[in-house]
């Protein structure tokens, strides 16, 4: 039986968590794994201390400065590179994500959250889709009603979401359903970009270009369709022999587009060069279906994610060739909304959900399903975030564009991560 909607706010509290667990009985463990943890950055798990990285002495910085202040004033008197600056600001973001905590907590679906959005320029604004179709737009930094929008129930699952970037009134969405359309948020559909007319077809993935008014989108079949704004298709090829997981357009050169597959591939091409579907610049191979391929904020990197246990980042020196291997669980299951690590939209940071693999090489008893946060130029943890009140597996997390405040989709949850406040209240 489908649980009654609800909806609730809630504010937790966070336990530290002791570093080492090698020598432990499982005994000792299983309290453990009852308090809600925040792992420092610097921190690694045994289980990811097998990454793969290439070209890491030539990615090194200089060690930041201990004070913030005094970095930017060496770098103003030119005495510091900007990576030394950046890098000292990351560390210094790091050591605050030991103090986030739950904020917000709500859970208005009668089916798991399936899609994430953050509004582009209210940052405690986030839209949510749900494998019933179901939309909601979400100001959790006011007390008003969310803004909900029903859908179809089962076969209307939202597989994209995206705020339009001309009029952020409105969003794109794709779904189960069949269609990749625009619509507003007060239920009215103001153009239907693709619909597929039979029950067989539906749409996975889209994504959308505000300088080049573009909308591309992935449907279950392997085909790749691009259009304009104003709904005149630019062309519609199978690009993979299976379904398209994610779409993304290179957020500094928009012509550069990704499509990630079942298939066991990711895809990069030139749109202004798409001739057919052997045209595309590099095929970039992995041992499993592929989640999501997405580019970093300065479009230099490529992260992707596969259906199992591994993380790439490739880089625009060499796409065709992994820069680095994080092995990490998160292994597929029909009834969970599929994991797919991002970017956090300032630092190079990746952040995604874990999913615990008993046959993964370096499994712990009583493992936690945590939100992970690697460096992306090492590969190394740097931290993990856990609420033993929301235990469940998060498969969607995304920092907002100021990139201080985290949406989680767990379930039927939807979970805010924020720094804790001197004074707030716990």
């Amino acid at each position: 039986m489908a649980p009654r909607k609800r909806s609730e706010t809630q504010k937790t509290g966070i336990v530290l968590r002791s570093r080492n667990k090698r020598n432990r009985s499982p005994r000792e463990l299983e309290p453990e794994a009852k308090k809600h943890c925040a792992k420092g950055s610097g921190s690694s798990r045994g289980c990811d201390s097998g990454c793969l990285w290439a070209g890491l002495g030539s990615l090194q910085v200089p060690p930041p400065c201990q004070s913030i202040l005094r970095a930017l004033h060496q770098y103003r008197l030119g005495r510091a590179a900007w990576p030394s600056l950046q890098q000292g600001l990351q560390q210094s973001f790091l050591h605050s994500l030991d103090s986030y905590r739950i904020f917000q907590k709500a859970a208005p679906f009668d089916r798991r959250a399936t899609s994430l959005a953050w509004h582009p320029t209210h940052p405690s604004t986030v839209a949510v889709g749900s494998k019933g179709g179901d939309i909601m737009l979400w100001n959790f930094g006011i007390k008003d009603k969310p803004t909900f929008i029903k859908g179809i129930g089962a076969g209307g699952s939202i597989t994209g979401l995206k705020f339009n970037p001309l009029n952020t009134n409105q969003f794109f969405a794709s779904s189960m359903e069949g269609t990749t359309r625009l619509q507003d948020f007060k239920g009215n559909i103001l153009r239907v970009y693709t619909s597929s007319d039979t029950c067989n077809v539906w749409f996975c993935s889209l994504d959308v270009s505000a300088s080049s008014r573009m909308v591309v989108t992935g449907d279950n079949v392997g085909n790749v369709i691009l259009l304009h704004m104003d709904g005149k298709e630019l062309w519609n090829l199978r690009m993979h022999k299976k379904k398209v997981t994610h779409v993304a357009l290179n957020p500094c050169c928009d012509w550069f587009l990704a499509t990630a597959s079942v298939d066991q591939t990711v895809k990069i091409w030139d749109l202004r060069q798409v001739r057919g579907n052997a045209s595309f610049l590099y095929s970039l191979p992995h041992r499993h279906p592929v989640n999501a391929a997405c580019f970093s904020p300065d479009g230099a990197r490529l992260l992707t994610t596969d259906q199992k246990s591994e993380i790439r980042v490739y880089s625009a020196s060499q796409w065709d060739c992994p820069l680095g291997l994080i092995p990490h669980p998160h292994r597929h299951f029909q009834h969970l909304t599929p994991i797919k690590a991002t970017w956090h939209p300032r630092y190079n940071l990746i952040v995604v959900g874990r999913y615990p693999d008993p046959n993964f090489k370096s499994c712990t008893p009583y493992e936690l399903r945590t939100i992970d946060v690697f460096d992306g130029n090492s590969g190394k943890m740097m931290c993990q975030l856990y609420d033993p009140e929301s235990s469940g597996i998060s498969s969607l997390n995304e920092f907002n564009p100021m990139g201080d405040t985290l949406a989680s989709a767990m379930g039927y949850h939807i979970l805010i991560w924020s720094q804790e406040k001197t004074g707030t209240q716990k």
